[in-house]
């Protein structure tokens, strides 16, 4: 198997719509760390969290450091097969394309789920959202007490599903409806499902320990070869016909 990995799309092929962010984190005590008292990305320990992802079969190059201010454009096939992902002390934390979805596949919820056994004391935070036709989102918390909510489907839309218990997931961390007023967020649990803005409620639940969006903090950029099932699940939902 070459570099290319399990593409039937040629590198330079355009993609239909792209993401917004396709984040995966990982939390692990104490859950009060600020970004602000985080170490310097280790390269090594980020790689090697890529590498044992199930998206993931191995990483083909290290393109060095990037800001977590920085997003990749999605225009191209090639651009699908960059992930930035950073270990920083007690945080790490994955930016990649193949947990992008339609609502057929789920795929942040299935790499969660791994996460979750393999580190069953850590906050686990994952937030989807892709403009592929029309907007859709995946978000999860997940506690380690096991409490968790997992919200998916398309925003002002049907079909859109929350399991869990996303009540237990805010009480558990002290989110409140004032909290999220003064952070600017319209969430109701007594709304439609497709009302709320689940994104912003799992930012919330990182709080001071979001790494995205930093212009302080450095990620490594990686070209990976995707798994067969990513890559399969990437070619129907970037270059449908």
């Amino acid at each position: 198997m070459s570099d290319t990995g399990f593409w039937t799309s040629p590198p330079h092929r355009m993609t239909h719509g792209g993401g917004v962010r396709y984040e995966l984190t990982v939390l692990h005590p104490p859950f009060t760390v600020e970004v602000d008292d985080l170490p310097p990305n280790d390269p090594g320990r980020a790689a090697e969290f890529a590498r044992s992802l199930g998206t993931i079969d191995y990483v083909i190059e290290d393109l060095g450091p990037r800001k977590q201010s920085g997003t990749v454009t999605l225009a191209t096939r090639a651009d699908l097969d960059l992930v930035q992902v950073g270990a920083w002390g007690n945080l790490v934390s994955i930016s990649d394309p193949a947990f992008a979805d339609d609502g057929n596949d789920m795929p942040l919820l299935a790499e969660a789920t791994r996460l979750r056994e393999r580190f069953p004391d850590a906050r686990i935070v994952g937030r989807v959202e892709v403009h592929c036709g029309a907007e859709h989102t995946e978000d999860l918390v997940w506690l380690p007490d096991g409490t968790m909510f997992h919200a998916c489907g398309w925003p002002g839309d049907e079909p859109f599903v929350v399991t869990g218990d996303p009540q237990a997931v805010m009480s558990a961390l002290g989110i409140t409806t004032e909290v999220l007023q003064d952070l600017d967020v319209y969430f109701d649990l007594d709304d439609e499902p497709n009302q709320n803005d689940w994104g912003a409620l799992a930012t919330a639940c990182l709080a001071g320990a979001d790494p995205w969006g930093r212009v302080d903090l450095d990620a490594s950029s990686l070209r990976v070869r995707h798994s067969e099932h990513a890559t399969s699940h990437m070619e129907a939902l970037y270059f449908r016909d």
